[in-house]
């Protein structure tokens, strides 16, 4: 059995979780009241756009955005019906599939960038200072790789 927090951890658990889903809340819905994206559709678009020729394994996209097989799948589903991807065969394995951005979907990640920009940053890299965006990040890198 687990050992319990102490009363200095729970705290800081109950904050972590509550300010994330709080600060989550609000970028998606400050997302699709501007561009009529959600969380996931911009980080899908995001990862495309940085990806070697805008295409990504479906599997390693899984990964990357930490969604599941099927939910990767219903997302890109949802993401070429709008147009803004497109699913292909992988070239060097006719049994995968890859996600490929699209022109419509590389206007639409230019057109919302903006936007989104400005809320991460009112919402949250405004109200820290250099050294604990440091630490945020340090923090967030090493739990990302449990």
């Amino acid at each position: 059995m687990a050992e319990p927090l102490t009363g200095t951890q729970l705290a800081h658990w109950r904050t972590f979780i509550e300010s994330s889903w709080a600060l989550h809340t609000r970028l998606e819905d400050e997302l699709r009241a501007a561009t009529g994206l959600s969380m996931n559709d911009y980080h899908v678009l995001v990862a495309l756009a940085d990806a070697p020729d805008r295409r990504i394994r479906m599997g390693e996209l899984a990964n990357r955005l930490v969604l599941s097989p099927s939910r990767i799948t219903y997302q890109i589903n949802s993401m070429v019906k709008r147009g803004l991807v497109r699913k292909e065969s992988c070239p060097d394995d006719g049994r995968g599939q890859e996600a490929v951005l699209t022109e419509e979907g590389l206007a639409t990640l230019r057109a919302a960038a903006p936007a989104h920009l400005e809320t991460v940053r009112e919402r949250f890299i405004d109200h820290l200072d250099d050294e604990e965006l440091a630490v945020i990040g340090r923090v967030f890198a090493k739990i990302r790789k449990v």
